[in-house]
């Protein structure tokens, strides 16, 4: 599996007014008034290894906090999620909006309580499946909390995604994009930048066939396909018509091409630079959990922070974030919540939501 050399990028600061998808969806609720106004400031960066030596050691740790919930997802009938699948005339099983206006990025995203905490923090593991052994790992012994995002040509993806499910995680489907430094799949032509758009839409809808039950898909990279309007307008568009979500990881500085898509199109949106592992860093993903958290426990009441950390299924990883965790566990100021939570949703997505007026409860 070849393993992206992640680059320390700059974190993207969101134009005044952008709203966290999640939090307003919460927030219109009648019992809750928490509506949380995107990223305040610059999140904390992973420091390379010579900033890491001198930098002052960081204050400690204090909060943490899983908000009580009723259940970790919705509870729908068999017909209602059979409305959100189409079967094709060559058999392929693709999601898409049900008639009653149900969209698969929140029938299928976790739950979390509007009561909890504001500032948020939450953890994405991607290219998850290409080794058996740790995928296995990554389902069992890391929190619910944590969403993670597989590899479409993960074998036997349908059960490993089911039993994601039943561990509380929240799944996305990594989007298969032509990135020599990236992880090659077998089965999946990659989508590229080169190709016809029809082309390109064939190949992103076999990756839909591969399972159901996910949120949407995650951008690995910056490139040719997120960054020209003409190979990625298709792309965000069979993602808005079909009802899924967006996340774009390390997208270059400024407003990408991909997120006005996912503005003028009504798709949930999500980005981060905060990459936990980054190789280079010198005090460790352990540090940088703290230093994400620490940022975030920063906030004002008025304007709560949030972010979410990305990194890759290694052993290292794996112990780094249960180990994390249970030293955190018993704090409450800084709520550990899927990635669902950190989710924009603009006018045009908020008007699909509001289709099926049950997606905008808790």
């Amino acid at each position: 599996m070849a393993v992206r050399l992640w680059s320390n990028r700059v974190r993207w600061r969101p134009a005044r007014g952008l709203v966290a998808a999640w939090g307003v969806v919460l927030g219109l609720t009648a019992i809750s008034a928490a509506i949380v106004f995107g990223l305040v400031r610059e999140p904390p960066r992973v420091a390379p290894a010579a900033e890491a030596a001198s930098a002052p050691r960081p204050p400690r740790i204090t909060s943490l906090k899983l908000p009580p919930r009723p259940t970790d997802f919705r509870s729908l009938s068999a017909a209602e999620r059979e409305a959100m699948i189409e079967t094709t005339a060559d058999g392929q099983h693709l999601p898409k909006i049900s008639p009653s206006g149900w969209m698969p990025w929140i029938a299928y995203s976790r739950r979390y309580a509007p009561e909890g905490p504001a500032a948020r923090v939450g953890l994405l593991m991607i290219n998850v499946g290409a080794d058996e052994a740790l995928m296995q790992r990554v389902i069992d012994e890391l929190p619910g909390e944590v969403s993670l995002a597989f590899l479409p040509g993960t074998p036997d993806l349908g059960r490993w995604m089911s039993r994601a499910h039943e561990h509380g995680h929240e799944s996305f489907l990594m989007l298969p994009i032509d990135d020599p430094a990236g992880t090659i799949e077998r089965g999946i032509r990659p989508i590229e930048g080169s190709a016809e758009a029809a082309e390109n839409v064939r190949r992103l809808r076999a990756a839909m066939a591969r399972a159901e039950g996910y949120v949407g898909f995650v951008m690995p990279a910056p490139g040719p396909v997120s960054q020209q309007d003409a190979v990625a307008r298709p792309l965000v568009k069979e993602l808005a018509d079909r009802g899924l979500a967006l996340i774009e990881i390390t997208p270059p500085p400024g407003i990408s091409a991909m997120y006005q898509l996912t503005v003028e199109l009504g798709v949930g949106y999500a980005r981060s630079s905060t990459v936990l592992d980054y190789k280079l860093a010198g005090q460790g993903i352990g540090a940088n959990l703290n230093r994400m958290l620490e940022w975030t426990s920063e906030g004002r009441p008025d304007q709560p922070r949030h972010d979410f950390g990305v990194l890759q299924p290694d052993p290292q990883s794996i112990d780094a974030v249960v180990a994390w965790r249970k030293r955190v566990a018993d704090q409450n100021a800084v709520a550990l919540v899927p990635i669902i939570g950190h989710f924009e949703c603009r006018d045009a997505c908020m008007a699909r939501m509001r289709a099926q007026p049950a997606q905008l409860r808790p």
